[in-house]
């Protein structure tokens, strides 16, 4: 993913930053700990298609 589209996405529910996990495939917000997929190349900011963070991924900020 391009680092200026980065840069210009937030989260959608609280506008906080999002970090691109490591395998490429998911924008995570760690103030709400919900993880975006990317399908594609493309992010998917939807709430309803983000996945819930475990207890080991929020505590794995990065």
């Amino acid at each position: 993913m391009d680092k200026k589209l980065l840069g210009l996405l937030a989260c959608p529910v609280c506008k906080g930053e999002l970090k691109l996990n490591d395998t490429k495939t998911e924008l995570v917000c760690y103030q709400d700990a919900m993880a975006f997929p990317v399908r594609e190349g493309i992010p998917v900011m939807l709430a309803s298609e983000a996945r819930t963070l475990s207890t080991d991924e929020r505590l794995d900020k990065r």
